[in-house]
């Protein structure tokens, strides 16, 4: 039957058919415009972006299942007037619904890579990598997925996989071992970009970027450093960021014996709260202090303690600390003295005498 009868008109089914497909869909590209509309006002108040990528990246593929579903509802009519053309609606609608939920978990994937990848370091230094694989799995379990809908055997497929995935594996061992690396490094976070560390090796300097093969390492002379996850993981390492980025100075000095010890320590004291003040890497509400602890061979030895915002700063302070207080001693009077040697010379004579023996 190529002609259906509405009313006591006889219009072709050409006309008809693809008149009811457009109806169809068009209603239902309308009530999903608004219903996203009212959606997306509500993501809009959610501090979550989840919602908003969903919200995003279903857009197109619901799109192509109301089109399939246009061929759905004319699938009746078309078995009435073209019976050897319906079975292929049902496949059809199959085919869209399993590909728009592939185009919706690539896009819903890759977006949350990339909306987090200035979270997560590994996804900021190896997105586009990262989003690379995660692209070609979920195309490629989507195509597998769709070949076993239409009853075409995937096992071979399986079983070609599993042996090209253990090949590669295999040649691929030292890159999987650094990429895991880096897997550990970002989850368990015992550095982080823009800590201050020290290696196994002796190297010091900021962590730069943490890549998924290998740590970059910038040293304060701005060289850098590469090493590879693996070694990093198993290595020793001194983070002078954790947990905080605060850390103690600590300034050795001494003064002469005849010294007044209240005077020397009420002196350096303030001499250690200017620099704090004045300096921009000190930690302006520390109270800092000293401690003797030491009768040296030339003088009353003593540490003092002050304390910076990072590694880097106490250079500065300890710079700036040694020249206010050797103006500060110089003006109160305080002596630091000088390395004393004492040499006994009727012992050295009586041991360089004739016949004398050692």
């Amino acid at each position: 039957m190529e002609e259906t009868v509405i009313g006591n008109i006889i219009v072709p089914n050409w006309i008809i058919l693809p008149l009811i497909f457009l109806v169809w869909v068009m209603a239902l590209l309308s009530f999903k415009r608004i219903a996203f509309g009212v959606v997306r006002r509500l993501a809009a108040r959610t501090r979550t972006k989840f919602d908003d990528i969903f919200i995003r990246t279903s857009d197109t593929p619901l799109t192509l299942v109301i089109l399939a579903s246009g061929g759905v509802v004319i699938e009746p009519l078309v078995s009435a007037a073209y019976a050897g053309a319906a079975h292929y609606f049902p496949v059809i609608f199959k085919a869209a619904v399993i590909i728009s939920l592939i185009i919706f978990m690539e896009r819903f994937l890759t977006s949350v890579i990339h909306e987090y990848s200035e979270r997560v370091e590994i996804l900021r230094s190896s997105g586009g990598f990262i989003r690379g694989v995660t692209r070609v799995i979920v195309v490629g379990l989507g195509l597998l997925v769709l070949l076993d809908s239409f009853d075409i055997s995937v096992t071979p497929v399986l079983a070609s996989l599993g042996i090209g995935s253990l090949a590669v594996a295999l040649a691929l061992q030292p890159t999987l071992e650094n990429l895991f690396a880096g897997v550990q490094i970002v989850i368990d976070k015992p550095i982080q970009v823009g800590h201050f560390i020290k290696l196994e090796s002796g190297e010091e300097g900021y962590v730069h970027r943490i890549g998924w093969r290998s740590t970059w390492i910038r040293l304060l002379p701005d060289n850098m450093v590469i090493i590879s996850n693996k070694n990093l993981v198993n290595a020793r390492i001194l983070n002078y960021c954790y947990p905080v980025k605060e850390l103690a100075v600590i300034a050795e000095a001494s003064v002469h014996y005849q010294s007044d010890l209240e005077q020397v320590e009420r002196v350096t004291v303030e001499v250690a709260k200017e620099v704090l003040q004045e300096s921009s890497g000190g930690v302006k509400n520390f109270q800092p202090f000293i401690r003797y602890h030491t009768f040296g061979d030339s003088g009353i030895h003593f540490s003092v303690s002050l304390r910076a915002k990072e590694f880097v700063d106490q250079y500065l302070i300890k710079h700036e600390f040694i020249k206010k207080l050797h103006k500060r001693y110089m003006a109160e009077g305080i002596v630091i003295p000088y390395p004393v040697r004492a040499v006994n010379y009727e012992q050295e004579k009586a041991l360089s005498a004739p016949g004398q023996k050692s």
